[in-house]
């Protein structure tokens, strides 16, 4: 085969288009209760406005705050009430009957360590789990798939991390190693031909060689699992309806997760991102902008339950995180700007769920962070610390020091997850 073509067919292997998720694939693992965990985070690059995710309406400030954008549990697009003090964003119906189900729940009042207002930095800190921007250049996800390696005993070259998409995300990346999956928009090479190909690098570039015969075994995975991932020759085209074609990227990029999830052999610890939170102008809580998205996100939890057989949801966490949140007040163009708090919703058949868990602190002017600011008052490492701690048997010390570093203060948040 020509050297050109050669090139050509790394390329269309290592790169692909649009990044979905990345996922540490490690073998099974022998818990001491028999469990098979599976955990995934959600990051909505963007920040997200959580007031409008998770309004509380039980505040006697709220409505004033907000004024006609404040969500309320009457008139035509009623929030759905999740307890005395706070009510779901109506475009979330999924994610209500999840909760109510008791398997979903929301952190309120959540924030990184984080305090200034780049979105670049405040992903940095999200993704590396540091306490500032620049601090780390791997992902706490990363480091978790390490420790349970190194913990547990696990051959960490028996499976390796997946990326779908072109690049992994910073979450992911680390020593625990990465490969990209794509799925196919052209017919497939036959199996002589891979096998050819995977011959030749085997004695021209073994490091490429690994990443060819780790990328067979998982088109394997896929197509056991029946895992579909996009759109290409056979299928109907994506909607032109913007807000429908994001319904059904995100919808098919979580079912294709849930699938792998789902797989005996898949992976047991993924990260998928979805962009477009920032909304600076016309939010549109309810039928606009955010309103779309918080109902596309609903779907992805929908296809994530649903794409996923009964046993495997049992064992599921997911949890969405965010850079920051938004200001507590509407600007002059119908948006919100860059904010401090928000919320964290988490989904799975693991999770004690059907609550809010949140130390209010109150919507008065004085209660505002910087006189703007929904103030923070969970850690979200805290959160994510009790997940890790009691659905992945992550030690505290490995989570203090290796995981969240300089994080000795934060505490794990117990009782997230069924005993």
């Amino acid at each position: 085969m020509p050297a050109r073509l050669l090139g050509a067919s790394r390329r269309a292997l290592l790169l692909g288009s649009g990044a979905l998720f990345a996922a540490a694939q490690l073998p099974r693992v022998a818990w001491a209760d028999g469990r098979d965990p599976r955990f995934l985070v959600i990051v909505l690059r963007g920040a997200l406005d959580g007031l409008a995710a998770v309004a509380p309406v039980g505040d006697p400030d709220w409505q004033e705050l907000r004024g006609e954008n404040a969500l309320t549990l009457g008139g035509k697009a009623a929030a759905l009430p999740l307890d005395a003090m706070f009510a779901l964003n109506p475009a979330m119906p999924n994610f209500n009957r999840l909760y109510h189900s008791g398997r979903a729940l929301v952190v309120h009042a959540v924030a990184t360590p984080y305090r200034d207002r780049s979105h670049f930095d405040g992903q940095n800190v999200l993704q590396t789990g540091a306490t500032k921007p620049g601090a780390l250049d791997t992902g706490w996800l990363n480091r978790v798939a390490s420790s349970l390696v190194r913990e547990r005993g696990i051959d960490p070259n028996a499976k390796r991390s997946l990326a779908i998409g072109p690049v992994a995300p910073l979450i992911i990346r680390g020593p625990a190693p990465v490969l990209s999956w794509e799925a196919g928009r052209l017919p497939p090479v036959s199996d002589e031909t891979t096998m050819r190909l995977l011959d030749l690098y085997r004695h021209t570039d073994a490091a490429f060689a690994r990443i060819l015969e780790d990328r067979i075994g998982i088109e394997a995975i896929v197509r056991a699992g029946g895992i579909d991932g996009g759109y290409k020759v056979g299928r109907p085209a994506m909607p032109q309806n913007g807000a429908a074609r994001v319904r059904a990227y995100f919808a098919d990029a979580a079912g294709a997760a849930g699938r792998f999830l789902a797989t005996a052999d898949g992976p047991r610890i993924a990260a998928l991102g979805f962009d477009g939170w920032d909304t600076h102008v016309n939010e549109g809580p309810v039928t606009g902008r955010l309103g779309n998205l918080l109902g596309a996100l609903d779907g992805a939890f929908d296809a994530l339950a649903t794409n996923m057989d009964d046993a495997a949801w049992r064992q599921t966490i997911v949890i969405t995180v965010t850079e920051f949140g938004r200001t507590a007040r509407i600007n002059g163009s119908g948006g919100t700007d860059h904010g401090t708090a928000t919320v964290a919703l988490l989904a799975g058949g693991a999770l004690k769920g059907g609550r809010v868990v949140a130390d209010w602190p109150g919507l008065k002017d004085a209660n505002l962070y910087q006189d703007r600011d929904l103030q923070p008052t969970t850690d979200l490492r805290a959160v994510l610390k009790g997940l890790l701690r009691d659905h992945l048997g992550i030690a505290e010390r490995v989570l203090t020091s290796e995981i969240f570093p300089d994080s000795v203060a934060i505490k794990p948040i117990p009782g997230l997850v069924q005993a």
